[in-house]
């Protein structure tokens, strides 16, 4: 049985429609769905073409301008670095592997909290408030020291599979390869 996805539609005009609702409705609408938990699916009006991923970064790079941005200036260079990389495909992943974690953590720090104080909502709220109002320059640090040694280590990772295979092949007579050693070097 798969989950329907609530279908919006991105007019020329950069106008989104909710298919569901049959109303127009904001980038921050959109935001909403998303925290809520709704599947969403953004197509363009005109070529049906699937813009979703596009309309997140949207909202990614939105969050990130206002008030405290989730990734450092390292983070986001490590990035765009490993775009065309041969273990660029592994990145994705690795990720989303990592925020599956991290939404696991956040869970059970939720859980623990609703043990201590109950299921009062606006206690809780309030609480975490606070909680992040005076730890939340902390936290932020600490998440984004987590995310640039995750990325440190997959890019290490990554070049050590490249000198792996580097050793593999090096042995055969590919053309156009070049071994590492004295044919490296420049001949002027």
């Amino acid at each position: 049985m798969s989950v329907e996805k609530r279908v919006i539609k991105k007019y020329p005009n950069r106008r989104l429609y909710d298919t569901a609702t049959s109303s127009y409705i904001t980038l921050g609408d959109v935001k909403q769905l998303v925290l809520d938990n709704v599947d969403i699916q953004v197509v363009d009006a005109k070529s049906q073409e699937d813009i979703t991923r596009s309309v997140l970064l949207q909202i990614i790079l939105e969050e990130e301008n206002g008030g405290m941005p989730m990734f450092s200036y390292e983070v986001l260079t490590q990035f765009i670095r490993s775009y065309g990389q041969a273990m660029q495909g592994m990145m994705g992943p690795f990720l989303e592997n990592n925020l599956q974690l991290f939404a696991q953590l956040q869970q059970k720090m939720q859980e623990q909290t609703r043990a201590i104080y109950g299921d009062n909502t606006m206690l809780n709220a309030n609480l975490w408030g606070e909680f992040m109002k005076f730890q939340g320059p902390a936290v932020q640090n600490m998440m984004a020291n987590y995310m640039e040694q995750s990325t440190s280590m997959f890019l290490d990772m990554q070049n050590r599979m490249q000198e792996q295979t580097k050793q593999l092949f090096g042995g055969f007579a590919f053309p156009a390869y070049k071994q590492g050693g004295e044919d490296d070097k420049d001949p002027s």
